[in-house]
């Protein structure tokens, strides 16, 4: 009998008794939640030496050290209470999407508003940007158009891929303020 690649993973990640993707998102999602984060992804990597979980989470506050540390904190106590008998032990590593994770869900778009994005359409044009307010399905985006800068609403159904961009350079502050960030609001990195 033939087995999937699922199922040599199940039974790995049973061997190891460690949690799968979605137990380790059932455990943690409401803390996560209370603490004002989303769980985005979770990776469970048995055959790792020593065996991994990995949990990517995002908010509307950065992730920054002391948000991972006290994530970190949540899931390892949980994931201890729940694998008392995990063998071999196991490595807990929580961080952020990091800046290449491409914009899946609205509330990627309302987060990194203010930010430049490259944008790919569905009917295969491509623009680049910064991203405006969030609005219902749709989201603004203010680009160049010749030397003037213009705002384009967007229909959210109608981008096929987004992605933020890295700025070495301060923004331009008439394309912050075309974006509906003020003055005194910055855009993190």
């Amino acid at each position: 009998m033939r087995t999937t690649q699922d199922e040599e993973l199940a039974v790995t990640q049973q061997s190891a008794q460690l949690p799968s993707p979605a137990q380790v998102i059932e455990l943690l999602a409401d803390d996560f939640a209370a603490a004002g984060y989303q769980i985005e992804d979770v990776a469970v990597v048995s055959s790792a030496k020593p065996p991994r979980i990995s949990i990517v989470a995002d908010g509307d506050d950065p992730l920054d050290l002391d948000a991972v540390a006290e994530l970190s904190r949540l899931a390892s106590h949980h994931l201890d209470d729940a694998l008392p008998d995990a063998t071999p032990p196991y490595l807990l590593e929580v961080s952020s999407p990091g800046v290449d994770r491409p914009l899946t869900a609205a509330r990627h778009y309302r987060r990194a508003q203010g930010r430049k994005v490259a944008v790919s359409l569905v009917d295969g044009t491509s623009l680049e940007g910064r991203l405006g307010a969030l609005s219902g399905d749709a989201v603004d985006l203010v680009v160049r158009a010749g030397r003037e800068l213009t705002v384009r609403p967007l229909d959210l159904a109608d981008i096929a891929t987004a992605v933020v961009q890295v700025e070495f350079a301060k923004p331009n502050p008439r394309e912050l303020e075309l974006a509906g960030m003020g003055a005194a609001e910055e855009v993190s990195e």
